[in-house]
């Protein structure tokens, strides 16, 4: 009898300091919520807002697990605003207007900080991203990103359009294929067929390899920038089969080299090995996991 008792005193202690270590750790961020967005805000010492958005399908929850940045950035005092905006590949004049004004009244609305202010994104996100951050700079807003990241993001309209027509053609993998015939559509239905003229996707694309053309970034030329990318031909080739010029990376390196031309040492290309990893331990270089959380945190809060 004694001896339960004592179990049942021991299991009542793990509970309840496994409860309030759970409630110190729930308390030290609020929440709020609305249909743009879920921002996750230090109870105190705010130091700097990160605004993430997913890749094209993502939403919060996606972004939550495949990237672990909530509690390392919110104990560090940055706020974390998880964007609602996806299925986007660029941003049409009235979409950049919109989502500056929600960010705007977000800042406003929960009287978030507008030092150390950073935008990031995953693949298509870190598209969203970049025409974002050089419209809130080139439309005067009250919010000025401080730095913008991007983590393996088709950059180049242009040469996704056509890479996905390889893609097509070389039908490897169904669902892959699959993909690349929705993208087809969707840029076709936006820009035409680039034979057509590329100027339309020039006006609209982040970067444009063919042209050199950065000019829907050039507002971005005091802000910090970060290209993140693996590229690890040898799973693309094996998986894909992919060359290095059909991968995201080989586009993002002409950036890289074109904007550290034009912009100088702000701009860092961060090629990774060996980090892309998916939540269920499944290997895939096109992943959130490519980023060192913790040394993103110390480039955002200048450390």
């Amino acid at each position: 009898m004694k001896q339960s008792i004592v179990l049942l005193g021991v299991s009542l202690l793990v509970f309840c300091t496994s409860r309030s270590q759970n409630e110190i750790k729930e308390a030290s961020y609020k929440i709020q919520e609305n249909d743009h967005y879920e921002l996750l805000i230090p109870e105190e010492n705010q130091t700097g807002v990160l605004i993430l958005f997913g890749g094209f399908p993502d939403t919060p929850d996606v972004i939550k697990q495949e990237f672990k940045i909530i509690e390392p950035a919110t104990d560090a005092g940055i706020a974390v605003a998880l964007m609602k905006f996806n299925r986007k590949l660029w941003l049409m004049e009235n979409e950049k207007n919109q989502l500056a004004t929600i960010v705007s009244q977000m800042f406003a609305e929960n009287d978030l900080t507008q030092e150390n202010v950073y935008i990031g994104g995953f693949s298509s996100g870190g598209n969203i991203s970049l025409l974002l951050g050089n419209y809130l700079v080139e439309s005067g807003s009250d919010i000025q990103p401080e730095g913008v990241f991007i983590v393996d993001s088709p950059v180049d309209l242009l040469r996704l359009y056509k890479n996905a027509q390889r893609n097509i053609e070389r039908n490897f993998m169904p669902s892959s294929v699959q993909e690349s015939r929705m993208t087809v559509s969707i840029l076709e239905s936006a820009f035409g067929k680039p034979e057509d003229g590329i100027k339309p996707y020039e006006e609209h694309s982040p970067y444009t390899s063919k042209t050199h053309n950065i000019d829907n970034l050039k507002y971005l030329q005091n802000a910090k920038l970060r290209l993140y990318t693996e590229p690890d031909t040898v799973w693309w080739k094996e998986n894909r089969q992919y060359e290095y010029e059909d991968m995201n990376a080989y586009f993002i390196k002409n950036l890289a080299d074109d904007l550290t031309e034009e912009f100088g040492n702000i701009v860092e290309y961060i090629a990774t090995k060996n980090r892309g990893y998916r939540p269920n331990g499944n290997r895939h270089p096109h992943s959130w996991s490519i980023v060192d959380v913790d040394e993103l945190i110390q480039w955002i809060t200048n450390e």
